[in-house]
């Protein structure tokens, strides 16, 4: 009796929907990553049928590739990245009809003498059923093989083999459905790149004293349709490898507005961590217009290299560009990078400022942000100011700066301009 039979035990085997749960509580820890469901049921599938070798291939024109293997002592006869063509080998042959998924004892039918594999390794013992895309075309097989003869394999073993197929074809269709959204997402990064297809916004900072215009902080829209809110353009960046080279393009373009705002003016930039860390903002900035850019790190992901970071926003100070965190307030994680990297700007996080004039722990905590400003050289810069009732509140706990829809929404910088030559 196989392993699990007890399980399987009157179960209805020709369907996949009664056999695949079954499978599952049959498979055991047998490899590090058991969230790694095609490891998991070539290792299963190996040691349930008693076999030497198990392994998934992917079908490539007249040859197949193999992308999974479990061959515990027999890594010399298969290995990931083994590349065979399918006339020396028993798949296309399957496929074909001419001979069986199962065959427990290659030496009874004589077809499988003539196939280079079968005294290659050699192969006694051999099932192999394929696995399909979602399109119903064939990705590759699903195999085990053995050097000796398995004579007592049968049809029972076969669906138990078909159902674990199942599973590492779902995976398999799930791992080719995230290929093509990463190929899509690049493509897609990869034409804005290209073309240029976005244009920065200018969102007004107020002095709240006066609501006098301080500067603004630059903000991306990107053209291609349909709209996507940019932190999804520069989520799909990053997962596709391309963040820095799209947020330095945003940045040389954002940079040569400089040069069109007032003198008195300062433009905020927004960064990632990585992309600062990269070395290549400081040489966009023109040294002359360094005191009216403040550099402003968007997120708070664990820094990779807090020493190559920390030389850069030197090497950027030194350039009098100003360093800005924002979101201050709005976590832990927020305050641990304020504490780490000592900025000249803190931008106070709208969940602070958002009803600061009716909510005592939030003004609180706001007044605490300015006084700790204060005591560190520090400028508070506050978002999403909404309300005059908010900017009052923020005025009289010494907030020196804001930014928010209460005191002018973002607009096209070409807009932005335009008003400001006419004035």
């Amino acid at each position: 009796m196989f392993m699990g039979d007890n399980i399987l035990n009157g179960m209805e085997l020709d369907s996949m929907t009664a056999v695949a749960p079954a499978a599952i509580a049959l498979m055991p820890r047998l490899v590090p990553e058991a969230g790694d469901v095609i490891a998991n049921t070539l290792a299963f599938l190996r040691n349930h049928l008693n076999m030497d070798i198990a392994f998934l291939s992917e079908i490539k024109g007249d040859q197949m590739e193999l992308v999974a293997v479990d061959a515990p002592g027999f890594e010399h006869l298969a290995a990931v990245g083994d590349i065979l063509d399918l006339d020396d080998v028993y798949c296309l042959h399957i496929l074909e009809g001419r001979l069986p998924e199962l065959i427990p004892d290659t030496e009874a039918i004589e077809f499988c003498s003539q196939i280079p594999i079968t005294s290659r390794i050699p192969v006694r013992a051999h099932v192999s059923v394929p696995i399909w895309r979602t399109d119903k075309s064939v990705y590759g097989m699903f195999c085990a093989v053995g050097r000796q003869p398995r004579k007592s394999l049968n049809a029972r073993d076969l669906e138990v083999v078909k159902a674990f197929a199942a599973l590492a074809g779902d995976e398999v269709n799930a791992r080719l459905d995230r290929d093509k959204q990463s190929g899509d997402k690049k493509d897609a990064i990869l034409n804005v790149l290209e073309t240029g297809s976005f244009e920065i916004a200018l969102q007004p900072i107020q002095r709240l004293n006066d609501q006098v215009v301080a500067g603004y902080e630059a903000l991306c829209r990107f053209s291609p349709l349909p709209y996507r809110p940019p932190n999804i353009w520069f989520q799909d960046a990053s997962d596709v490898g391309l963040q820095i080279p799209l947020e330095l393009k945003v940045i040389r373009q954002a940079v040569a507005l400089l040069d069109e705002i007032s003198d008195d003016q300062y433009l905020s930039i927004n960064t990632s961590a990585a992309t600062l860390g990269s070395g290549e903002i400081a040489d966009l900035i023109p040294r002359v217009h360094g005191h009216r850019v403040v550099i402003e790190i968007t997120e708070h992901a664990a820094i990779e290299n807090l020493d190559v970071l920390l030389m850069e926003i030197d090497r950027l100070r030194d350039m009098k560009v100003r360093i800005a965190v924002d979101d201050a307030g709005a976590g832990y994680s927020g305050l641990q990078q304020i504490i780490r990297l000592r900025p000249d700007v803190i931008k106070l996080d709208m969940s602070l400022t958002q009803d600061v004039d009716k909510d005592v722990a939030r003004r609180s905590l706001a007044s605490a942000m300015v006084q700790f400003a204060a005591d560190t050289h520090a400028n508070v810069v506050a978002e999403g100011i909404e309300t005059a009732a908010e900017l009052e509140t923020l005025r009289s706990i010494g907030v020196e700066m804001g930014q928010g829809y209460f005191l002018g929404r973002p607009e096209l910088s070409d807009d932005v301009l335009a008003k400001l030559k006419s004035a």
